[in-house]
């Protein structure tokens, strides 16, 4: 048995679905469990609803409407009139309907879960639906029934015992009857049987959940890339696929923000020492890259560039030290709000961090904190981390930029910058060469 993930990208369309349907054509005598996002960009639109759901801005149902609209606009070329997956979808889209009738609920997180959902539900039964109308069988199984996780809301921590048992349970006599078995990605369950997301571009993370529960000879991933390349190609030229990477090298690439794969993804695959593949639902015959225990540690420079970053200058109010208990007390705060610290750099009465700007999180935590410490912000910046870095891509990496802060730890070097106006980053070289 083999797990398949495509994502949001892969079915964006109709042409996405049908292309989805032509490259499965290939494993039709095979056993998969296939995983799919929610399609195209569907779950930045819902975000958006429940934003204006939160704010009783008036627009939520609108924005609801309009995605909807969407989504059926694409039914409309896939199928007949009449086809009873248009009243499936219509049956959960109603579902999320009954969230945005009533009054916001005070936990955002819980009320983002319960409405996000819809897009990954919504699109696993349009494509499971193409695929049986295209010749190739297909269950369509709520991932809710199997994955179980605790109550923290937009980062469900799974509860793996007990979502093996359901696998286990679930999918093999699926299996049996013949044909695939399609799931949603992103989305598992509490035990009061409320919907949990399990972090944004989670659904990597569900075919790992998947393969590792049901003991996958291999995953395979399916982008709209020809695999692991050793820098984002829509900031960078001249970038190198790599063909091969060890665990370790994907989860420090990972770990440090690497979007091709989510960062929870590759444990449990090494745990069972399961191979996965990162491959191109553009070219499906190209090999694309290997991920495993079996690699060699040699690579080119890999450059990871995380946006969206701020810089929080904390110091104390009386100008004393900032000492251990001050910093222990800002981790367990920052921990609670689930704000990440990328980087930090201390001096004898200041205290500085490097987190992802997000917006709710951050303001809290410095309302939180500003009673006891004095906080400057510094947002518009980039992290930059290149993993075995050359003083020649680091130099180029630094056109333009103020460089606001370093660090550099073996074969790893990480910076905050800020841009400096008339830059084309399109210009920077970092392919560097093999060692």
């Amino acid at each position: 048995m083999k797990v398949f993930k495509f994502g949001g990208a892969s079915v964006k369309d109709a042409a996405g679905v049908r292309n989805v349907a032509s490259i499965l054509q290939r494993f039709k005598n095979e056993s998969l469990v296939i995983i799919v996002s929610a399609m195209g960009k569907t779950t930045n639109a819902l975000e958006e609803v429940v934003a204006a759901h939160a704010k009783q801005t008036g627009k939520a149902q609108e924005l609801y409407d309009a995605l909807k609209e969407r989504h059926y606009a694409i039914m409309r070329e896939l199928f007949d009139e009449g086809d009873e997956v248009f009243a499936a979808v219509n049956d959960t889209f109603v579902e999320g309907e009954w969230v945005l009738e009533d009054k916001p609920a005070d936990n955002y997180d819980y009320m983002y879960d319960q409405i996000v959902c819809v897009g990954e539900l919504v699109s696993t039964k349009i494509v499971a639906a193409y695929l049986t109308k295209a010749g190739l069988k297909t269950h369509w199984l709520d991932a809710r029934d199997v994955v179980a996780t605790d109550n923290t809301w937009r980062e469900g921590w799974v509860i793996w015992d007990k979502t093996k048992a359901n696998a286990l349970k679930i999918v093999p006599p699926m299996l049996a009857q013949g044909g695939f078995v399609l799931t949603q990605g992103f989305i598992g369950s509490t035990s009061e049987n409320f919907t949990t997301t399990l972090g944004r571009e989670g659904s990597d993370y569900s075919a790992a959940i998947f393969s590792f529960c049901l003991d996958a000879e291999s995953m395979s991933i399916w982008k709209d890339v020809p695999g692991v390349l050793n820098a984002d190609p829509r900031i960078f030229d001249n970038t190198i696929k790599l063909d091969r990477l060890s665990y370790k090298e994907a989860i420090e690439m990972t770990y440090y923000g690497a979007q091709v794969i989510h960062p929870k993804t590759i444990k449990p695959l090494q745990n069972k020492n399961i191979p996965m593949f990162v491959k191109s639902f553009l070219d499906p015959e190209a090999p694309g890259t290997e991920i495993s225990s079996d690699t060699e540690d040699t690579y080119p420079p890999i450059v990871v560039v995380e946006k969206n970053q701020a810089l929080l200058h904390i110091s104390t109010l009386d100008y004393s030290f900032v000492a251990e208990h001050h910093m222990a007390h800002l981790f367990e705060k920052a921990a609670k709000l689930r704000i990440f610290v990328n980087m930090m750099q201390n001096t004898a009465i200041s205290f500085t961090i490097c987190v992802t700007n997000v917006p709710d999180r951050v303001e809290r935590f410095i309302n939180e904190i500003s009673n006891e410490f004095k906080v400057k912000k510094e947002d518009g910046l980039e992290l930059i981390t290149v993993r075995h870095y050359t003083q020649e891509t680091i130099d180029n990496l630094k056109k333009g930029k103020i460089v606001l802060f370093e660090e550099r730890i073996r074969n790893t070097m990480q910076m905050v910058v800020k841009n400096v106006p008339a830059i084309e980053r399109k210009e920077v070289e970092v392919a560097g060469s093999k060692a």
